[in-house]
């Protein structure tokens, strides 16, 4: 369903909701410089509950994209106690990271003696079978970059990696786990396929950010 964009216009949007949709991709990113300079010039109140750890979510962020897992998983045992305890998969992703960048640095005597030491312990369920036997494979390869497993040398690999512990570490301290911006994407997307569907519309076209910006 394609609504006329002038629509828009008769929509009254209030400053303090953009304001803190804003402030809550700030936040989220752990942009706090920028968070302090947003807030000077909005006359926002601090949000002192999410600020007082962003420093170290940064910092936790930064590591795990780095590649410095072992870093990483030391400062967020230190703010987000038995975080990885419970949460396995994150803790499997996150040693990995440790172990692909042993192999990356072709130090593979220590790769394989940390894999037996702490992720071979992960075989004894099955989810983790598979993936133990890529991130392995690895060291079968002189150059495990032109490797089939590729993509976990990447950037974007490791990009995914600490953001999810961002999340889970946000979870953690009860906060939300997706900005507002994200979550009003989100919605509108559904709301705009359910709108294609109930108007007889065989194939909803997917909502696209980009297309819609241009409207």
């Amino acid at each position: 369903m394609d609504v006329d964009p002038r629509l828009y216009e008769q929509m009254a949007v209030n400053d303090n909701d953009i304001h803190s949709i804003v402030m809550s991709y700030l936040v989220h990113n752990c942009f706090k410089e920028t968070v302090e300079s947003f807030i000077a010039c909005t006359g926002m109140k601090q949000p002192s509950d999410h600020l007082e750890d962003m420093e170290k979510r940064k910092r936790i962020y930064q590591f795990a994209l780095e590649g410095n897992a072992l870093r990483a998983i030391e400062l967020t045992e230190q703010l987000a106690t038995n975080l990885l305890e419970k949460n396995k998969d994150l803790h499997f992703d996150l040693l990995s990271l440790h172990f692909v960048e042993l192999v990356c640095s072709r130090k593979c005597t220590e790769a394989l003696e940390f894999a037996q030491m702490k992720l071979t312990p992960f075989g004894k369920e099955q989810k983790y079978v598979v993936k133990l036997e890529d991130i392995m494979a690895l060291l079968a390869y002189e150059e495990p970059e032109k490797s089939p497993m590729f993509h976990l040398l990447s950037l974007e690999y490791r990009q995914h990696v600490a953001d999810s512990l961002n999340r889970a570490i946000l979870a953690h301290a009860n906060h939300p786990t997706y900005t507002a911006m994200e979550r009003l994407i989100q919605q509108t997307a559904v709301v705009r396929q359910c709108l294609n569907q109930e108007h007889g519309k065989d194939v909803p076209q997917p909502f696209s950010l980009k297309d819609f910006l241009k409207s």
